[in-house]
């Protein structure tokens, strides 16, 4: 899968933005063998351009392209098969169901999209130490442990591209070291691409490009 970006600017931005930005105003071709790491610091649009990747918004202007397809080309029916086969994304507001427990919201994500078997759930929230955590409402959970299931959400569909928003913000060092660890260990398996967009650069993220926003 190929992703391409050309020209793209948020239409509440002025022109000179793009002057110094390594994104707005360029172009740009990703592949899913990239590890991508975009720092941006608040108010550069961090959240802005994963949500146009992931066509939650369209308020840009310019080109996004997914295999030399305009994403505004696109019909409903074909980019819900994007998000179902070929992206996933960690969103900085999470969006969990806050009356489900997190394997409900998890489980929900799998059998939608399924990718791994039913054990897996159990699997990685070992991992990520939030298997005590399974049964509560995500509602009644920190945000630490949102943001692991909303990690582990993620994971459970195919994808070619994975697209994360501050994914780590709420961890420490050690648990976002695992988080890390198993997100890489996913991308790999299906020989994808990483979209990383966060406020500083992180070293535990084996980047192949970075890119300041």
């Amino acid at each position: 899968m190929q992703l391409t970006l050309k020209n793209i600017l948020p239409t509440y931005f002025d022109q000179n933005r793009k002057q110094n930005s390594g994104i707005w105003g360029k172009e740009l071709c990703f592949s899913n063998s990239d590890l991508i790491k975009i720092v941006a610091p608040s108010g550069t649009g961090k959240t802005s351009l994963i949500h146009f990747l992931y066509r939650l918004r369209v308020d840009y202007e310019g080109t996004i392209l997914y295999d030399n397809k305009s994403l505004n080309q696109f019909s409903n029916e074909e980019i819900a098969n994007l998000r179902k086969n070929q992206l996933s994304v960690v969103l900085q507001d999470m969006r969990l169901f806050g009356e489900q427990t997190l394997f409900q919201n998890l489980e929900i994500k799998r059998q939608l999209h399924p990718f791994h078997p039913p054990e897996k759930i159990a699997e990685m929230a070992a991992r990520l130490g939030i298997a005590k955590r399974l049964n509560a409402p995500a509602k009644n959970c920190s945000y630490g442990e949102q943001q692991r299931a909303a990690i582990i959400r993620a994971l459970l569909q195919p994808f070619g591209f994975l697209l994360m928003d501050e994914p780590l913000s709420h961890l420490d060092e050690t648990n976002a070291r695992k988080a890390m660890e198993l997100i890489l260990e996913e991308v790999q398996q299906r020989r994808a691409g990483i979209i990383f967009a966060e406020l500083e650069r992180i070293d535990f993220f084996p980047a192949t490009q970075f890119i300041h926003l």
